[in-house]
Protein backbone atom coordinates (compact mmCIF):
# COMPACT_ATOMS: atom_id res chain seq x y z
CA UNK A 1 0.00 0.00 0.00
CA UNK A 2 0.88 3.64 -0.68
CA UNK A 3 3.11 5.01 2.41
CA UNK A 4 0.45 8.23 1.97
CA UNK A 5 -2.69 6.03 2.92
CA UNK A 6 -1.20 4.38 6.03
CA UNK A 7 -3.70 5.93 8.76
CA UNK A 8 -1.17 5.24 11.71
CA UNK A 9 1.23 9.15 11.42
CA UNK A 10 -0.98 11.53 13.08
CA UNK A 11 0.80 14.18 11.53
CA UNK A 12 -0.63 13.53 7.84
CA UNK A 13 -3.68 14.81 10.00
CA UNK A 14 -2.33 17.54 12.00
CA UNK A 15 -1.34 18.99 8.94
CA UNK A 16 -4.66 19.30 7.53
CA UNK A 17 -6.78 19.78 11.07
CA UNK A 18 -4.63 21.93 12.52
CA UNK A 19 -4.83 24.34 15.69
CA UNK A 20 -6.28 27.29 13.47
CA UNK A 21 -9.05 24.61 11.83
CA UNK A 22 -10.09 23.91 15.54
CA UNK A 23 -10.48 27.53 16.47
CA UNK A 24 -12.36 27.88 13.32
CA UNK A 25 -14.72 25.39 13.98
CA UNK A 26 -14.84 26.43 17.68
CA UNK A 27 -15.80 29.95 16.69
CA UNK A 28 -18.47 29.00 14.94
CA UNK A 29 -20.00 26.56 17.37
CA UNK A 30 -19.96 29.40 20.20
CA UNK A 31 -21.60 31.65 17.15
CA UNK A 32 -24.06 29.63 15.82
CA UNK A 33 -24.10 25.95 17.01
CA UNK A 34 -23.74 23.13 15.65
CA UNK A 35 -24.53 22.88 12.04
CA UNK A 36 -27.42 21.16 10.28
CA UNK A 37 -25.62 17.86 9.64
CA UNK A 38 -24.52 17.41 13.24
CA UNK A 39 -28.09 18.17 14.21
CA UNK A 40 -29.52 15.10 12.37
CA UNK A 41 -27.42 12.93 14.45
CA UNK A 42 -28.44 14.18 17.45
CA UNK A 43 -32.10 14.02 16.38
CA UNK A 44 -30.95 10.64 15.80
CA UNK A 45 -29.41 9.95 18.90
CA UNK A 46 -32.65 11.55 20.72
CA UNK A 47 -34.45 8.77 18.66
CA UNK A 48 -32.51 5.34 20.25
CA UNK A 49 -32.16 7.20 23.47
CA UNK A 50 -29.26 9.99 25.39
CA UNK A 51 -30.24 9.61 28.88
CA UNK A 52 -27.73 8.37 30.93
CA UNK A 53 -25.96 6.39 27.53
CA UNK A 54 -22.69 6.63 26.70
CA UNK A 55 -20.96 8.15 23.86
CA UNK A 56 -17.86 6.71 22.14
CA UNK A 57 -16.83 9.22 19.39
CA UNK A 58 -14.02 8.79 17.00
CA UNK A 59 -12.47 11.94 15.41
CA UNK A 60 -15.06 14.15 17.83
CA UNK A 61 -12.51 16.87 16.62
CA UNK A 62 -13.05 19.86 19.06
CA UNK A 63 -16.25 18.14 21.05
CA UNK A 64 -18.66 20.24 19.99
CA UNK A 65 -21.03 17.34 19.70
CA UNK A 66 -20.43 15.50 22.53
CA UNK A 67 -21.13 18.18 24.15
CA UNK A 68 -24.28 18.31 22.81
CA UNK A 69 -24.90 14.58 23.72
CA UNK A 70 -23.74 15.17 27.51
CA UNK A 71 -25.91 18.58 28.38
CA UNK A 72 -29.07 16.62 26.81
CA UNK A 73 -28.63 13.54 29.39
CA UNK A 74 -25.58 11.69 28.46
CA UNK A 75 -23.26 9.94 31.05
CA UNK A 76 -20.07 10.31 29.47
CA UNK A 77 -18.10 10.69 26.67
CA UNK A 78 -15.19 9.20 25.20
CA UNK A 79 -13.41 10.76 22.22
CA UNK A 80 -10.58 8.67 19.85
CA UNK A 81 -8.80 11.64 17.70
CA UNK A 82 -5.33 11.04 15.61
CA UNK A 83 -5.31 14.80 15.83
CA UNK A 84 -3.44 15.91 19.03
CA UNK A 85 -4.20 19.74 17.36
CA UNK A 86 -7.63 19.94 18.59
CA UNK A 87 -6.70 19.37 22.48
CA UNK A 88 -5.97 22.86 23.76
CA UNK A 89 -9.38 24.50 22.01
CA UNK A 90 -11.59 20.64 22.93
CA UNK A 91 -10.29 21.51 26.86
CA UNK A 92 -11.32 25.15 26.79
CA UNK A 93 -14.97 23.85 25.38
CA UNK A 94 -15.19 21.16 28.46
CA UNK A 95 -14.55 23.91 30.87
CA UNK A 96 -16.64 26.75 29.65
CA UNK A 97 -19.72 24.56 29.43
CA UNK A 98 -18.36 22.56 33.15
CA UNK A 99 -18.62 19.19 31.51
CA UNK A 100 -14.57 18.21 31.87
CA UNK A 101 -15.31 15.39 34.68
CA UNK A 102 -17.77 13.65 32.02
CA UNK A 103 -15.64 13.55 28.75
CA UNK A 104 -12.21 11.69 28.08
CA UNK A 105 -10.62 12.52 25.29
CA UNK A 106 -7.24 10.52 24.02
CA UNK A 107 -5.08 11.43 20.90
CA UNK A 108 -3.20 8.63 18.57
CA UNK A 109 -5.12 6.02 18.89
CA UNK A 110 -6.14 4.13 16.09
CA UNK A 111 -9.71 2.09 16.65
CA UNK A 112 -9.39 0.12 13.04
CA UNK A 113 -5.67 -0.92 14.06
CA UNK A 114 -6.75 -1.60 17.92
CA UNK A 115 -10.24 -2.35 18.11
CA UNK A 116 -10.57 -3.29 21.97
CA UNK A 117 -8.39 -0.20 22.95
CA UNK A 118 -11.85 1.51 24.39
CA UNK A 119 -14.71 0.15 26.08
CA UNK A 120 -17.91 -0.32 24.59
CA UNK A 121 -20.44 2.83 24.33
CA UNK A 122 -24.46 2.75 24.19
CA UNK A 123 -23.79 5.02 21.05
CA UNK A 124 -20.45 4.97 19.15
CA UNK A 125 -20.40 8.48 16.66
CA UNK A 126 -18.22 9.01 12.90
CA UNK A 127 -19.17 12.08 11.69
CA UNK A 128 -16.81 13.21 8.66
CA UNK A 129 -14.44 10.47 9.36
CA UNK A 130 -14.77 7.98 7.13
CA UNK A 131 -13.67 9.79 4.59
CA UNK A 132 -10.46 10.96 6.00
CA UNK A 133 -9.89 7.05 6.70
CA UNK A 134 -7.95 4.80 3.53
CA UNK A 135 -10.29 1.53 5.10
CA UNK A 136 -13.45 2.56 5.97
CA UNK A 137 -14.93 -0.72 6.19
CA UNK A 138 -11.79 -1.86 8.79
CA UNK A 139 -12.92 1.36 10.35
CA UNK A 140 -16.78 0.70 10.81
CA UNK A 141 -16.74 -2.52 11.66
CA UNK A 142 -14.14 -1.89 15.02
CA UNK A 143 -16.86 1.42 15.69
CA UNK A 144 -20.12 -1.47 15.44
CA UNK A 145 -18.28 -3.88 17.47
CA UNK A 146 -18.15 -0.93 20.54
CA UNK A 147 -21.69 0.07 19.97
CA UNK A 148 -24.45 -1.60 22.57
CA UNK A 149 -27.12 -0.17 21.17
CA UNK A 150 -26.40 2.74 18.37
CA UNK A 151 -23.98 3.58 15.40
CA UNK A 152 -24.21 6.90 13.57
CA UNK A 153 -22.07 7.87 10.96
CA UNK A 154 -21.81 10.22 7.94
CA UNK A 155 -20.31 10.15 4.94
CA UNK A 156 -19.82 12.17 1.62
CA UNK A 157 -21.86 10.25 -1.31
CA UNK A 158 -20.12 8.67 -4.33
CA UNK A 159 -21.02 10.71 -6.62
CA UNK A 160 -18.46 11.60 -10.04
CA UNK A 161 -18.59 15.39 -8.86
CA UNK A 162 -17.42 14.32 -4.96
CA UNK A 163 -14.63 11.49 -6.90
CA UNK A 164 -13.51 14.29 -9.11
CA UNK A 165 -13.09 16.97 -6.47
CA UNK A 166 -11.81 14.67 -4.04
CA UNK A 167 -9.06 13.45 -7.28
CA UNK A 168 -7.99 17.28 -7.62
CA UNK A 169 -7.40 18.00 -4.10
CA UNK A 170 -5.08 15.15 -3.51
CA UNK A 171 -3.19 15.77 -6.25
CA UNK A 172 -2.96 19.08 -5.30
CA UNK A 173 -2.09 17.99 -1.95
CA UNK A 174 0.65 15.39 -3.28
CA UNK A 175 1.91 18.46 -5.08
CA UNK A 176 2.68 20.21 -2.24
CA UNK A 177 4.49 17.67 -0.38
CA UNK A 178 1.41 16.74 2.14
CA UNK A 179 0.66 12.97 3.12
CA UNK A 180 -3.38 13.58 3.68
CA UNK A 181 -5.53 12.08 1.82
CA UNK A 182 -9.51 11.95 0.91
CA UNK A 183 -11.47 9.44 0.34
CA UNK A 184 -15.09 8.61 -1.44
CA UNK A 185 -15.91 5.37 -0.35
CA UNK A 186 -18.58 3.06 -1.69
CA UNK A 187 -21.93 3.70 0.69
CA UNK A 188 -23.12 0.09 0.06
CA UNK A 189 -19.99 -1.35 1.30
CA UNK A 190 -19.82 0.39 4.30
CA UNK A 191 -23.99 -0.04 5.54
CA UNK A 192 -23.14 -3.80 4.66
CA UNK A 193 -20.20 -4.17 6.94
CA UNK A 194 -22.60 -2.69 9.65
CA UNK A 195 -25.10 -4.75 9.29
CA UNK A 196 -22.86 -7.79 8.79
CA UNK A 197 -21.92 -6.58 12.61
CA UNK A 198 -26.04 -7.48 13.71
CA UNK A 199 -27.70 -4.30 13.09
CA UNK A 200 -30.23 -3.14 11.68
CA UNK A 201 -30.13 0.24 9.31
CA UNK A 202 -33.66 2.30 9.50
CA UNK A 203 -31.53 5.75 8.43
CA UNK A 204 -29.76 6.97 5.33
CA UNK A 205 -30.41 10.41 4.82
CA UNK A 206 -29.19 12.00 1.76
CA UNK A 207 -27.90 15.31 1.25
CA UNK A 208 -25.73 16.87 -1.10
CA UNK A 209 -22.86 17.34 0.27
CA UNK A 210 -23.21 14.47 3.18
CA UNK A 211 -25.28 11.19 3.63
CA UNK A 212 -26.30 9.99 7.49
CA UNK A 213 -26.79 6.56 8.16
CA UNK A 214 -28.24 5.56 11.71
CA UNK A 215 -27.68 1.68 13.25
CA UNK A 216 -29.73 0.29 16.22
CA UNK A 217 -28.61 -3.13 17.57
CA UNK A 218 -31.86 -5.07 17.98
CA UNK A 219 -32.44 -5.77 21.36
Amino acid sequence: MDPCCEPGDSSRYEAIFDTEFAESVARDYRRRGLPRLERRILAFADHVGVQDASVLEIGGGVGELQLELLERGAAHSVNLELSGEYERIAQRLLSEHGLERRATRHVGLDLAEHPDVVAPADLVVLNRVVCCYPHAVRLLTAAADRATRALVFTHPPRTPFTRVRTGVKNALRRRSGQSFRGYVHRPDLMVEAVRACGFEVPLRSRGFRWWLVGAIRPA
